[in-house]
């Protein structure tokens, strides 16, 4: 259940709702985990825009993007942290209209400690989630 954080110059995304659900939608994807409410709804994007003279690099460019993915701890193995970024990378770079976005563009991954992931008022385990999900999983096929 991640949370994505995206912060560039103001003016370099045009549909940034768009932007938010693709990118929340492929980490979900790469996380592997099934397409529950208990996921869905607790998956999200946020855009954050700033002045262009917010950001800079040594040479004074502000055209990056960094976008940040916070997830529970242990979720991404190295294989799946390489397809999140560059599958990341691709999609700001289409949602910009700008291909060589991708060479300015930097993903963090960061690990959420486990019991380190709130959600609702409870800091939640791993183990927590996963119970949730089966229990989720569980009222679906008593429904079939």
């Amino acid at each position: 259940m991640p949370m994505i954080d995206v912060i560039a110059a103001a003016g370099t995304f045009s549909d940034k709702s768009d932007l938010a659900q693709k990118l929340a939608a492929a980490v979900m994807r790469w996380e592997g985990v099934p397409a529950l409410p208990l996921f869905m709804n607790n998956t999200a994007a946020f855009i954050h825009e700033l002045p262009a003279d917010s950001l800079s690099n040594v040479s004074g460019d502000s055209n990056y993007v960094r976008v940040q993915v916070l997830t529970p701890v242990g979720v991404l193995d190295q294989t799946k942290r390489l397809g999140v970024v560059k599958e990341l990378t691709e999609i700001v770079a289409a949602a910009a209209g700008d291909p060589t976005l991708t060479e300015r563009t930097w993903v963090l991954i960061t690990e959420a400690p486990d019991g380190g992931w709130g959600i609702a008022g409870h800091a939640n385990t791993n183990a927590d989630i996963a119970q949730a999900a089966r229990q989720a999983l569980s009222r679906l096929a008593e429904q079939s």
